[in-house]
């Protein structure tokens, strides 16, 4: 007997978003945003519902039932989250309200109190605003200068300029792993390994890949990482810094107050140890907790199921998309590039294609994706982004071609 198919994966985890099961201006959801952030599944609204309805309190602070229940939990998912990314410790996993969060840690502990004038910082004209802006008050506050790697022809990270751009002044190298608008997978092992070799530290803008691919932050070596939980199936308001424990261990607090102390007296204090040091004040229990039961949710699953298939997802729709007469999409060719998709149509504002689609139950991104200086460089204000996750189809592509070739009709 031959074996029965396979259920795609979105039909198999379907049932666990419920908020995929409704009508929008009587069509059923498209919802191909998850680049901007990412549905929730049961587990994750359960695993909140569960806190505020069971374990209530306040953590690290009380030796009552509660109070024990939810340390536990908290830190408990700070063991998922170091497992996740194969840290070699749970003092690497500091929590933040986001990645936007996470990178100002890092820019103003660190590089406020290491960088001085002559000293250059590396980062790309593809960055995230959230990791160009921290650097550039930096920068003005340092005297450091930043040095921009380009676009290659495949309009990805050129990897052969920034080896041109590494020099002895070179104290940090930040970039993102994933380009939001792009789609374009960067080399961060072999870019940790040059800037590295020039003495040089590594921040990693993981946003973008923490949700679709496995990671290993030894195996890349770099000395921070940054991740967002709504991207990644978790509760907004949460979020997380990897930073290697040397490199945490040697920076100043960002925040003070409570629970980031060891003593305080009235004319000093002495900081607490990793990973509390840089977690001042009540944290977001319920979300670090909820973000542990995402990190359960999608280990379950497993990283490597879900990069497989989106990459047949992500395949698919450039397959479909590069059909379409006049469409540019921005980035490099498939596969070369993760689950998501920006592009133009010439005569169509992106904004009114996405309108426009929203009247047909399909949700997409419009706008500058905060990448304003990468859509200057397009000469586009904007652009449209069709972006996916594990719980989409091929019959929501379809669905999105097939409305996206009426709006396109109508502009036309």
């Amino acid at each position: 007997m031959l074996p029965l198919p396979t259920k795609p994966l979105a039909l198999e985890l379907r049932q666990d978003f419920p908020i995929l099961d409704q009508e929008i201006n009587g069509h059923p959801l498209v919802y191909l945003d998850s680049a901007a952030t990412s549905q929730k599944p049961l587990a994750v609204l359960n695993a909140l519902q569960n806190y505020y309805t069971k374990d209530n309190a306040n953590v690290h602070r009380g030796a009552h039932s509660l109070s024990v229940r939810a340390t536990e939990a908290y830190e408990g998912a700070r063991d998922k989250i170091a497992r996740f990314i194969n840290a070699r410790s749970r003092q690497e996993i500091i929590y933040t309200r986001n990645a936007t969060e996470a990178i100002n840690l890092a820019a103003y502990s660190w590089g406020l109190n290491t960088l001085k004038p002559g000293d250059e910082i590396i980062t790309s004209v593809m960055e995230h605003h959230s990791n160009l802006v921290p650097w550039q008050m930096i920068a003005a506050k340092t005297g450091a200068a930043i040095k921009f790697v380009e676009l290659d022809e495949a309009e990805s990270f050129n990897l052969a300029q920034f080896k041109t751009l590494l020099s002895e002044k070179t104290k940090l190298v930040t970039v993102v792993h994933i380009s939001n608008t792009l789609g374009c997978v960067n080399p961060v092992q072999e870019i940790c390994r040059l800037a590295h070799q020039a003495g040089a530290k590594v921040l990693i803008d993981a946003c973008q890949s923490a949700p679709h691919y496995p990671l290993d932050v030894q195996a890349i070596d770099c000395d921070w990482l940054a991740a967002s939980g709504h991207k990644m199936c978790a509760p907004t308001g949460i979020g997380f810094l990897y930073g290697k424990e040397e490199v945490l261990d040697s920076m100043p607090p960002f925040f003070g107050g409570g629970e980031m102390i060891s003593e305080v007296f009235l004319d000093h204090f002495t900081c607490g140890e990793l990973p509390h040091k840089f977690e001042a004040g009540t944290p977001a229990i319920a979300e670090a907790i909820a973000l542990g039961a995402a990190v359960d949710y999608l280990s379950a699953i497993g990283m490597e199921r879900i990069h497989s298939y989106e990459q047949e997802l992500t395949q698919y729709l450039w397959d479909k998309l590069t059909t379409l007469p006049q469409i540019r999409i921005y980035g490099p060719q498939s596969p070369q590039r993760a689950a998501l998709a920006a592009f133009n149509v010439p005569g169509a504002h992106a904004s009114d294609l996405a309108a426009l689609l929203d009247q047909d139950g399909v949700a997409i991104r419009s706008g500058h994706h905060c990448t304003q200086p990468l859509h200057r460089l397009f000469g586009a204000s904007g652009s449209a982004r069709a972006s996916l996750s594990f719980y989409n189809t091929r019959e929501e592509i379809d669905r999105f071609l097939d409305c996206l070739q009426s709006a396109i009709a109508f502009f036309s």
